[in-house]
């Protein structure tokens, strides 16, 4: 059962969609980082559902800091923080508990827990367990600020409608952190609106992609072979539910290039190396070249739509027909943005720390 991330900075997921408590323990945090509770809140409310295109289900993630902060700031041991569930509808799921979700883990966490896995709302599987995400990133966003490394998702496309490219980074990233749907443009922002509104209405779901972008990172970062700095990146945004596809830089679009088109030429600028393009995403073997690191992901349409659909009973072991009830995304793209920074800060935190330690991190008294 494998439920912790990193090595430097090991984060662990706890709880379920319906049980008392999600949660989250950081274990590596350097002693001496601020707390920024507004920040954090500042973080989730980003997460949060609002307006025609999100599930109702909005829960207030009043966080509890159970170890870990003295003081409002690190004390270097692990940190746990605990959210309360309070708005669950577990009755919604009783009916269809052996009807598995297409789309969903009902079936495979059949599977793999024997039936002894919480079933209510998706359980160790849920969205829900990204809030814990989230308010982790909170504490370590800020600080890796501190190391002029930023970082903003965009979504660059909902449903064939897209985003412009990012253009100015840095003034991109403040613009992003400041709004609840994360577009630049604001007329594909409107359009994407509707489109899932429509969607919404018509009793299904809508995906998209979403580009990220990490500026401020120095050059060396990441291992060759099995501890690349885009495979870290890549096995941790595998971990967030929806994300089906992960690419860096130009992606699978390099298949439509030749290398002499494709390889980022080196240059000096006064005495900083940098690359004349950026096809690679800041990435050369697996190790950051200085360059900002650009990567896509690809988030499927929520599984949860209101359609009748084919299924199987689980326990009768005959096909069957579904439909759900409950609160569901029509689109879960513009709440996973914010996900995926946190996750990002996450994997870079625990990068710089194991190339130049704990101590780059915190503070002393």
């Amino acid at each position: 059962m494998k439920n912790s991330i990193g090595e430097h900075l090991t984060v662990t997921l706890f709880g379920e969609s319906h049980g008392p408590y999600i949660g989250v323990v950081l274990d590596g945090l350097a002693p001496g980082i601020p707390v920024d509770k507004a920040f954090i809140n500042h973080q989730l409310d980003l997460r949060r559902p609002k307006g025609k295109i999100s599930t109702s289900r909005v829960e207030k993630d009043e966080y509890i800091f159970a170890s870990g902060v003295f003081n409002d700031f690190t004390t270097g041991t692990p940190l746990t923080i605990l959210i309360p569930n309070q708005v669950q509808h577990s009755k919604d799921y009783e009916k269809t508990a052996m009807l598995p979700r297409p789309g969903h883990a009902d079936y495979t966490a059949e599977v793999k827990y024997h039936g002894f896995q919480d079933y209510r709302g998706g359980g160790h599987f849920s969205g829900r367990l990204t809030a814990a995400i989230v308010a982790a990133g909170g504490i370590v966003i800020p600080e890796l600020a501190k190391k002029n490394i930023k970082i903003g998702t965009h979504i660059q496309m909902l449903g064939g409608i897209k985003d412009r490219d990012f253009e100015d980074y840095e003034k991109d990233i403040q613009t992003l952190s400041q709004t609840d749907f994360a577009v630049l443009d604001e007329q594909k922002a409107a359009e994407m609106k509707a489109l899932a509104e429509k969607v919404a209405s018509d009793g299904d779901s809508v995906g998209g992609v979403l580009e990220t972008v990490i500026t401020g990172l120095p050059a060396g970062l990441g291992e060759p072979w099995f501890g690349t700095l885009d495979g870290l990146l890549s096995y941790a945004m595998f971990s967030i539910p929806a994300i089906k596809g992960v690419q860096f830089g130009a992606g699978f679009d390099l298949v439509n290039h030749f290398g002499s088109e494709y390889n980022d030429a080196f240059r000096m600028d006064g005495s900083k190396v940098v690359t004349s393009s950026n096809n690679n995403g800041g990435i050369n073997g697996g190790i950051s070249n200085g360059m900002p690191v650009l990567f896509r992901c690809a988030v499927k349409p929520t599984p949860s739509i209101y359609k009748e659909q084919d299924t199987i009973d689980m326990k009768q072991k005959t096909n069957a027909k579904l439909q759900i009830q409950g609160r569901h995304d029509p689109a879960i793209i513009h709440r996973a943005r914010i996900v995926v920074d946190s996750m990002a800060a996450l994997v870079i935190y625990d990068a710089l720390a194991g190339r130049y330690g704990t101590d780059f991190f915190g503070g002393n008294k």
